[in-house]
């Protein structure tokens, strides 16, 4: 079947919305959550814009049911036309550019790897797609990420109706996808892994003179997109340097961070310690918040505020979460409560970071149940593991507050 057959299909199928969403029975939680917040079709692929990508990962859902709108490939070229050289990136670049852009599937599992990595895993991601050990990322060695996203995903599906599982990958990919991969991997290994496993573990078995056989084929199946032209030009000429490199992913997790500051600051320059809270539970398995809300609210009664900068460093923190467990455990502090001081001394010896006496304050009024100035090391482990993972082990409806909407549109649409 050549992409004409594969995209007349896809039109046939798609006359009704319902129809379609048929497809989330074949789709896994990454999957349905990309297409419940995709708003552009093009060629029966669908995309998020950086505006539905913000979305996907500061909500729970989209704020009303979401149509796809259907451009032509002339209408996506235009569109990108407008995208900036990665030298003219910034932390504002998603907020920026809104509604003109478009982020696929692979990229968009690749950005959520971005948002829960250490700065140190920088270098290490920037390694994985230089197959050829210049220093340099072409496009070419970037899109072997579609290669490995897709075979991993390929593993990961539901048995079923064979049409509506192609029509899914269309969907997710553009293009049926070759039967000859570049990676030499076990497939049953891929299913258990992260994604960033996945990447990790794989990119450097992609031999380069394989992918350099297949590229000019993988090229022409992918679709330009936001990510590929800010990164390689609007030609696909240009290479990315690690210097740049890491400063997009630097600035998509502080653009992220902002995000979600500005949405309790209300214009102020600090947010509520109960606000804090707020953020720090969101997308963890807590039932009851309303212990963890109440300990800050009686434990804090004079109310100080968390500065931005307080804020990132913590979550710059979780994501040295694994490092920090090993050094309490290098500690002997495993499976018990530890004070502030313990704590402080791990934080630094794993992550290089500083925390405020107030923050590591806050946090041990949030989590200190038992009001005995201690943290249980094992349950805070747990439930920041689930905030680190915000896209990637789910979603749980949480309180909604009047304030989150009109703040993120105002941030969003007053540039």
């Amino acid at each position: 079947m050549d992409r004409s057959q594969e995209i007349t299909i896809f039109k046939e199928v798609a006359v009704g919305r319902t129809e379609v969403e048929d497809l989330d029975l074949y789709a896994t939680s990454r999957e349905r959550r990309f297409r419940l917040f995709a708003s552009i079709e093009c060629e029966g692929q669908l995309f998020m814009t950086p505006y539905d990508f913000i979305l996907a990962v500061t909500t729970d859902e989209p704020k009303i049911a979401k149509t796809w709108k259907s451009l032509s490939k002339q209408e996506l070229n235009q569109m990108l036309s407008e995208t900036p050289p990665v030298w003219k990136g910034s932390s504002k670049l998603f907020r920026n550019l809104k509604e003109k852009g478009v982020i696929s599937y692979t990229e968009y599992l690749f950005l959520l790897c971005i948002l829960t990595k250490p700065h140190a895993g920088f270098r290490i991601a920037f390694n994985m797609f230089d197959t050829d050990g210049n220093e340099m990322v072409d496009k070419k060695e970037f899109l072997v990420l579609q290669e490995i996203f897709r075979k991993k995903n390929e593993k990961r599906e539901t048995k079923g109706d064979e049409e509506k599982r192609a029509m899914l990958r269309l969907q997710l990919y553009g293009y049926h996808s070759p039967t000859n991969s570049v990676l030499k991997t076990d497939a049953e290994e891929l299913v258990s892994r992260s994604y960033w496993d996945t990447l990790r573990r794989n990119t450097s078995q992609a031999l380069f003179s394989d992918l350099a056989e297949r590229a000019d084929d993988i090229t022409n199946l992918v679709t330009d997109t936001t990510l590929l032209v800010h990164f390689f030009g609007k030609k696909g000429k240009a290479e990315l340097n690690f210097e740049d490199f890491y400063r997009f992913m630097d600035n998509l997790q502080t653009e992220v961070l902002e995000i979600e500051f500005l949405s309790y600051s209300n214009g102020m320059n600090t947010i509520s310690e109960e606000d804090f809270a707020h953020i720090l539970l969101r997308y963890t398995n807590v039932e009851n918040t309303s212990v963890f809300l109440e300990n800050v609210r009686y434990s804090i009664p004079e109310e100080k505020g968390i500065t931005f900068d307080e804020f990132r460093s913590f979550f710059q923190f979780l994501n040295n979460l694994e490092d920090f467990a090993i050094a309490l455990n290098m500690y002997n502090f495993a499976s018990r409560s530890i004070g502030q001081d313990e704590f402080k001394r791990a934080v630094y010896v794993a992550t290089g970071l500083k925390l405020s006496p107030h923050l590591v304050n806050t946090v041990f009024k949030i989590f200190d149940v038992d009001k005995d100035d201690q943290l249980s090391y094992k349950e805070f482990i747990g439930i920041m593991k689930d905030r680190l993972h915000r896209g990637f082990r789910g979603y749980k409806t949480v309180q909604k507050y009047p304030t989150f909407k009109s703040c993120l549109k105002k941030e969003l649409h007053s540039r």
